[in-house]
């Protein structure tokens, strides 16, 4: 290309470019679909719960308690007493072994804090996040009781579920030393 048309070119181009708006710098560029979440909800979706215990909020429940939440705002999805529906069993304490295991709360999750967790965020499926930490105790004691983790009168807070022991808490190859469960 001569010079004389490169400079032809760039004189033409030049108001094209420079009539393009500029994006600020502070300003996101991306889809524009939805609106940004309010930071009060970022902060109460941010926070986790470790096997440990820490990031528990504070509150209680039991079992007797979670079987009223459950049949209210659960059942619709995984039946009366969690043995199945659209959203799966909950219970079960058949081996992994077969060609059919199914992994349930009894015979798969490692930490009972794990259960809380997935619950308190994610659960129930059209509402997910609006149990109160009260009413997740509750149902986690429910569903721990139904797959015979804990006993019928047992309650559930920040200081006791932690000490509750999983079936399967040895069945993890774990990757790390730190926080790896006693055998």
């Amino acid at each position: 290309m001569s010079i004389a048309r490169f400079l032809c070119l760039a004189a033409l181009a030049l108001p094209a470019i420079s009539a393009t708006p500029a994006v600020a710098a502070d300003r996101v560029v991306g889809p524009m679909l939805g609106k940004a979440a309010p930071s009060e909800l970022v902060t109460a979706r941010s926070s986790s719960v470790y096997p440990d215990g820490r990031g528990l909020p504070q509150g209680r429940g039991d079992v007797e308690s979670g079987r009223v939440v459950f049949k209210e705002k659960c059942a619709s999805c995984h039946g009366p007493a969690g043995e199945g529906g659209p959203g799966g069993h909950l219970v079960g304490r058949g081996p992994l072994t077969g060609p059919d295991a199914d992994k349930t709360v009894g015979n798969y999750w490692p930490f009972a804090t794990t259960l809380f967790d997935f619950v308190y965020r994610a659960m129930p499926m059209n509402a997910p996040g609006s149990l109160t930490a009260d009413e997740t105790y509750a149902v986690t004691a429910f569903v721990l009781f139904l797959n015979s983790v804990v006993d019928g009168q047992r309650t559930l807070d920040a200081r006791t579920l932690p000490q509750v022991r999983m079936p399967n808490r040895a069945g993890f190859v774990w990757i790390d030393a730190i926080g790896q469960p006693e055998p």
